[in-house]
């Protein structure tokens, strides 16, 4: 076994040694007291405070490092350096007289530097609970005073500057509590009168105006653009239902005329076939005039023609003998009335009796032959006056009753047309009649239709001829 007694004394010192340095450190660490960063420590007890504080004090305030306090000897007690806020509520009245009420808020602290620091442990240090009320105190005598020089529109309008002035007027003060302001704001003016309410009123209702104008006015924007956006709809939309109305129409119109093609190309040949048929009438219409131009009308007017040559003839030889035979008696009676008187002369020495009896013979032959030849010159002047009055009274009635007369003439003519209508009859040497009686009535009906079929076209010959012969007497008469 080892002989551990030499070393003893060395482990003595060394557990000795080891004891006084872990006494010496829990010493150390419980006498060594070191400051926060926002605090102050305040030690007081043999010891002298520094040049700062000397003055009328003897502690020492250690800020941001450590300072040995011996127990018993010494006190250390902390001083909180952060922040504080206090609540302003502070009724006042302004130069005119008005009631208001001010709140703000009040951010502070007790200084950095050591105679703040020192101010602030001589009055809080231990109550600092008393700092909010005293910072009250403060800014409200303050806040009155100035709030009672300004307006309350000033106030509105400056709140920063209301805010500058009560900090400076309250600085001297502050410092001498130890507190410096940090901050200092006016959140909010009361007003119980409602002064400030009526102030903004008009301001008020200006801005509700302008805001209605406003309003109206994007309103009847508004109004305006959706009624040009409904113009260019409906204006779509009528082009829309015009484009669809006429490809419809065409589409209707290309199937009504496919429809009719057929039909309508029907109907132009039947009018074409209508036309020629027309044409073809019209021409034998023509022909039928021509004919009965040649056959009917100008027979008619060459006869008319001789019937009123041998009337002018008759009437002028008619005229001729009455004055032939008017001549002739008055030569006669000439002859005689000179025979007389050369009878007369003759014979003057024959008796009274002869005499009175010769001029008796010659006026009874004068009176004779005058009466002879009025007798004459009457009965031509009647035939005269007669065929003046046929002719008037024929074209009266060709003017009032044109189809009578030319019923009459046809009427008188009708033998002679029936003549005509025989005519081919004639040339026939031999005939054979079939049905016995029956054929031959069949036969003369047939020749007396040809003739009534050339009736109406010889009337309207007639008609033309007669309107010929007046219009052409007309610019004569």
């Amino acid at each position: 076994m080892p002989d551990f007694a030499p070393f003893f004394p060395l482990i003595a010192i060394s557990l000795g040694v080891l004891f006084a340095v872990g006494f010496i450190w829990v010493a150390t660490k419980l006498m060594w007291k070191v400051a926060e960063p926002n605090e102050a420590l305040i030690i007081s007890g043999l010891t002298r405070g520094t040049l700062e504080t000397r003055e009328g004090m003897d502690f020492k305030i250690v800020t941001g490092k450590g300072a040995l306090v011996l127990p018993g000897l010494q006190t250390v007690r902390p001083l909180s350096l952060t922040l504080n806020e206090t609540e302003l509520k502070v009724s006042c009245v302004t130069s005119q007289g008005i009631q208001v009420i001010v709140e703000g808020v009040v951010i502070y602290k007790i200084g950095d530097a050591p105679p703040f620091i020192a101010n602030a442990a001589r009055r809080f240090l231990g109550q600092q609970p008393k700092m909010e009320s005293q910072v009250y105190n403060v800014f409200e005598g303050h806040l009155r005073s100035i709030i009672g020089s300004m307006t309350v529109e000033e106030i509105i309008r400056e709140r920063d500057k209301l805010a500058s002035q009560v900090r400076s007027a309250s600085g001297v003060e502050m410092e001498k509590l130890g507190l410096v302001v940090d901050s200092l704001q006016i959140k909010d003016l009361q007003d119980p009168t409602g002064y400030i309410q009526n102030i903004a009123k008009p301001h008020i209702a200006q801005v509700k105006m302008e805001a209605r104008i406003a309003e109206a006015t994007r309103n009847r924007e508004a109004a305006e653009k959706e009624a040009e956006a409904a113009a260019l709809i409906a204006d779509a939309q009528s082009v829309s239902a015009i484009r669809q109305s006429v490809a419809q129409a065409n589409a209707e119109r290309a199937r009504a005329n496919a429809a009719q093609a057929g039909p309508l190309a029907e109907a132009t040949a039947r009018q074409q076939v209508v036309v020629q048929e027309t044409e073809v009438a019209k021409l034998e219409a023509d022909r039928e005039e021509q004919k009965l131009q040649t056959s009917i009308r100008k027979p008619a007017d060459a006869k008319a023609y001789a019937k009123r040559t041998d009337a002018e003839g008759q009437k002028a030889a008619d005229i001729s003998a009455a004055e032939a035979l008017a001549r002739r008696t008055e030569l006669e009676a000439q002859a005689n009335a000179r025979r007389t008187e050369l009878q007369a002369q003759a014979n003057a020495t024959a008796a009274a009796a002869a005499a009175g009896a010769t001029k008796v013979t010659g006026e009874a032959e004068a009176a004779a032959t005058r009466a002879k030849g009025d007798a004459a010159a009457s009965a031509i002047k009647a035939k005269a006056l007669a065929e003046a009055d046929g002719i008037k009274a024929r074209a009266e009635a060709l003017g009032t009753n044109q189809d009578a007369v030319i019923s009459q003439q046809l009427a008188e003519n009708m033998p002679a047309i029936i003549a005509a209508a025989a005519e081919p009859f004639s040339h026939v040497g031999q005939m054979t009649v079939l049905n016995g009686g029956e054929g031959v009535n069949k036969m003369l009906g047939g020749i007396l239709a040809q003739a009534g079929d050339y009736l109406p076209a010889l009337a309207s010959a007639l008609r033309k001829g007669e309107d010929t012969k007046r219009q052409a007497k007309a610019p004569g008469a």
